[in-house]
């Protein structure tokens, strides 16, 4: 027998989807985590009409958490999370995680880091696959900030896998962003070469119990001495130890939304959604096979993907 409601939504003419969205939604809003991890896993497999109902978020504010692997990132953010609960926040992790470009898999290992924030209500922690973007930020993780805002979430981190040219992208979904370095110099070069240094709100060395962090600080505020850099904060934490949190977090609160990043963000999103045009093109896999059998150039690819699919 068909369920009366299903009856009724057919009646009306509204996709049974589409109030499944919503229903999810609702439910998520209420505290059901169960309703908001099948929403995000919606909306992270592209589903267009989840997506649409994230759309226009209530106001929060979140956080990107990048730095290169090895400086602890993941035990930070379990820190941050925590003590941003303790203020009676409620707040979301979302933990990157980067997919093999061979098998696909992913570890999705950033729980077992999560020690505080596991036992915590207040805090849900979601770890997300990079599938298959191109870079190491997953498509959709703005629409899935947006369900997380609409869920009742006052701060939302996202901590990402690593410095390179793609984490640029943070700047595109969070409203600020942490950059983590440790007291090795190599770190704090490597975040110089791929620009993050000049786009974080804060900058923190972590570890700061081990030896040359305290150079490490000094170096790095050496390198933020002219134009918007000169005013980053950098901060010396142990999250490990617990020192020096509370003045990050303090920090963090009093950062002002900067229009310049606001720009930035509107130009990756840009970026961020041509290319997930690319990628979902039914004629991108023959393409890249012509390619290979060198039927067409690189550029007669790109003007064939520039053109309708029905041309």
């Amino acid at each position: 027998m068909v369920h009366h409601a299903v009856l009724e939504r057919a009646a009306i003419g509204v996709g049974v989807d589409r109030l499944d969205s919503i229903s999810l939604l609702n439910e998520a809003k209420n505290g059901s985590r169960r309703s908001l991890a099948r929403l995000l896993s919606l909306i992270q497999s592209g589903d267009t009409t989840a997506i649409d109902t994230v759309q226009n978020p209530p106001a929060s504010r979140s956080l990107g958490i990048t730095g290169p692997p090895g400086v602890g990132k993941s035990v930070l953010t379990d820190r941050l999370a925590s003590a941003f609960s303790d203020r009676g926040q409620r707040v979301a992790v979302l933990c990157i995680d980067p997919s093999s470009p061979v098998s696909g898999g992913s570890l999705l290992g950033d729980r077992m880091r999560m020690e505080e924030s596991g036992a915590d209500e207040r805090i849900y922690v979601r770890s997300v696959a990079t599938r298959d973007a191109v870079g190491s930020l997953p498509f959709r993780l703005s629409a899935m900030a947006d369900a997380l805002a609409h869920a009742g979430h006052d701060r939302i981190l996202i901590e990402t896998a690593g410095v390179g040219q793609t984490e640029l992208g943070i700047v595109s979904i969070a409203d600020h962003v942490l950059l983590v370095e440790g007291p090795e110099r190599g770190d704090i070069v490597q975040a110089e070469k791929a620009g993050i240094l000049e786009m974080a709100d804060v900058v923190v060395v972590n570890k700061s119990d081990l030896p040359g962090a305290e150079q490490a600080a000094s170096d790095l505020r050496s390198g933020l001495e002219f134009g918007r850099a000169s005013t980053v904060p950098v901060l010396l934490v142990s999250a490990l130890n617990h020192t020096g949190v509370v003045d990050l977090v303090e920090t963090i609160e009093n950062l002002i939304p900067s229009d310049t990043v606001s720009s930035m963000r509107w130009r990756l999103r840009l970026l961020e959604s041509l290319q997930q045009t690319v990628l979902s093109d039914n004629r991108l896999e023959d393409l890249v096979r012509r390619l290979g059998d060198g039927e067409v150039s690189l550029q007669q690819a790109v003007q064939e993907l520039l053109q309708p699919e029905d041309a």
